[in-house]
């Protein structure tokens, strides 16, 4: 349609009411838990009882809890440092190497992603137990590592992960002017030198961007991690056994905090990077 002609009332405030909607169906949960975390009620739903803060001094004199936050901020640091490192390989390997069956190698990177979470952890489960256990039978050695723990979760997280990482990497490195390598070269540089002072400053963004998407993204997977856990139950396991027991106003508190950081954390890239 022109701009310039008229157009009935219902199609000027249609779009209005399509973005509200929209953005209310993605923000109003979330609203209502910030709300609720500070409800003085055994349970984390209406009606309104009272403002509080008890939930937040419950929330930090929850070791248990408390305990599953930091496995899980060890677990996603452990797969972000694992994902950047070899996703900027990847993305060397994709961009700049010439090899026979280089597109299939692309494809088969990004197989993960299309993998559901809970048949991928059923499977690195299967697997990594069944070498365990051949490991044990033929030669006595005890590879508890490759038993339901901490490292598995951190390899079944890693292994879908580090595709994202490679096509956020990938994307900023098919962009790259390699003649200032060449420069470079040409000025007497070793290609360590190049590498350190020219390709990876230019790539610094999409690497900081990789590793806040490496991060968040194992920090709140669920599926994957459920399959591969041990002992220690990283946060969203928790969270998912105290709501099959019973909701409580202190997993809303959680959830805002959680919330809260993950926007602190938006913010300050958003700032710190406003044109890359």
């Amino acid at each position: 349609m022109i701009p310039s002609l008229p157009r009935p009332r219902w199609l000027r405030i249609a779009p209005w009411l399509y973005a509200a909607a929209f953005f209310a169906f993605l923000f109003l949960p979330l609203a209502v838990v910030a709300v609720f975390a500070f409800n003085d009620a055994p349970y984390p739903a209406p009606p309104w009882r009272g403002f509080t803060t008890m939930w937040f001094v419950k929330l930090f004199s929850d070791a248990p809890l408390l305990h599953s936050l930091w496995t899980s901020t060890l677990v996603a640091g452990w797969v972000t440092v694992l994902s950047v490192a070899v996703g900027t390989v990847n993305a060397f390997l994709i961009e700049r190497a010439q090899f026979r069956g280089k597109s299939a190698l692309s494809l088969l990177m990004l197989v993960p992603l299309v993998i559901p979470g809970v048949i991928l952890g059923i499977s690195i489960l299967a697997f990594a137990s069944r070498i365990a256990q051949f490991a044990d039978d033929t030669f006595g050695w005890e590879w508890d590592f490759l038993r339901p723990g901490l490292p598995l979760v951190v390899l079944g997280q890693f292994s879908y992960i580090v595709a994202i990482a490679t096509l956020t990497i990938s994307a900023r490195l098919k962009r790259f002017d390699a003649t200032l390598e060449e420069a470079a070269w040409n000025l007497g540089a070793s290609r360590v030198a190049v590498l350190w002072t020219v390709t990876l400053p230019y790539l610094k963004p999409s690497l900081i961007g990789a590793a806040v998407i490496s991060f968040l993204m194992s920090f709140e997977n669920f599926n994957t991690t459920l399959m591969l856990v041990g002992a220690d139950a990283p946060l969203t396991v928790l969270m998912y056994g105290r709501m099959r027991e019973g909701a409580s106003p202190v997993l809303n508190a959680v959830s805002l905090f959680l919330m809260l950081a993950s926007a602190l954390l938006a913010l300050l890239l958003m700032r710190r990077n406003p044109k890359s």
